[in-house]
């Protein structure tokens, strides 16, 4: 498990190097004042990993595509499960999970959908996650040329951002449980979103003792207090995640995850049962 985990450790520090905090996409959002001739946000990806309870080592990946203009309509969806012998690390899920999720996202490529996502949802935090501390550095994007260079001190290095720097993809970590870090807990998320100065505000910044701003709690449904997790994967800025993840809400849980989860579990099943049969 030693020489495991100091493996880990290397190459999350190289991947780490290239993660950029900042948007960093040709696309718009959509917006009244939008035109015509710009290219605007329109399919956003969901990826999500079920492993079965009776077979650990047994997972299905699920990644779907839904259609950002036309109330978030499945376009695209596909699944592969697979029996893996990658062992569990606490700290390292994104080692057993990113391959799966990779090879979804090539595989669409490779087949030149229409329908590749210009954005991804991944069910799992991207900077708001406890493993390690580095230092992040933006680009100057050939997009937005006023970006400038940043530093920031001890962000870490979840699911989303691993997966975004291999596949070279705009995501967005989605997390359904906060990892306590920083001075972060959940009873102190849930005392915020209880405060009243705080029940008309549906974004509660996740800022630590540092004063690192790690991500947001976001109540998605009106007067919820469990709120879903929204944090940097790469090349999206917290504040667009946060816009992305508005439009995309109708449960507590973004479509897309949502989607990808309901999914991923119902492939589990049925592949189980059919090894059974």
């Amino acid at each position: 498990m030693g020489r495991t985990t100091d493996w880990n450790d290397r190459i999350q520090d190289t991947l780490k190097k290239s993660v950029i905090a900042v948007d960093d996409f040709p696309w718009r959002l959509p917006s009244p004042q939008s035109h015509s001739h710009q290219q605007q946000l329109t399919y956003v990806g969901g990826v999500d990993v079920s492993f079965s309870k009776e077979e650990p080592s047994m997972a299905c990946g699920s990644l779907v595509v839904l259609d950002l203009h036309h109330d978030l309509r499945l376009v695209y969806q596909d699944y592969t499960c697979l029996t893996l012998d990658v062992p569990y690390v606490p700290g390292f899920l994104a080692f057993r999970e990113a391959p799966i999720l990779v090879h979804l996202l090539e595989k669409m490529k490779n087949d030149a959908s229409p329908f590749y996502p210009q954005v991804l949802m991944v069910d799992g935090n991207g900077l708001l996650h406890p493993r390690g501390k580095f230092s992040l550095y933006s680009i100057n994007s050939p997009y937005h040329l006023h970006l400038q260079h940043q530093r920031y001190g001890n962000p870490s290095f979840g699911l989303a951002s691993h997966l975004g720097v291999l596949a070279n993809i705009p995501t967005i970590g989605i997390g359904k449980n906060l990892h306590h870090i920083d001075g972060l807990t959940q009873s102190g998320v849930r005392k915020l979103l209880e405060a009243e100065e705080n029940r008309a505000n549906d974004v509660i910044t996740l800022r630590g003792s540092s004063g690192f701003i790690w991500g947001a709690a976001m109540r998605s449904t009106q007067g919820s207090l469990k709120p879903v997790f929204v944090s940097i994967g790469h090349r999206v800025s917290l504040d667009t995640a946060i816009k992305i993840v508005n439009m995309t809400c109708k449960f507590r849980v973004p479509e897309p995850i949502r989607q990808a989860d309901i999914r991923s579990r119902e492939h589990l099943r049925k592949h189980h049962i059919g090894m059974l049969a």
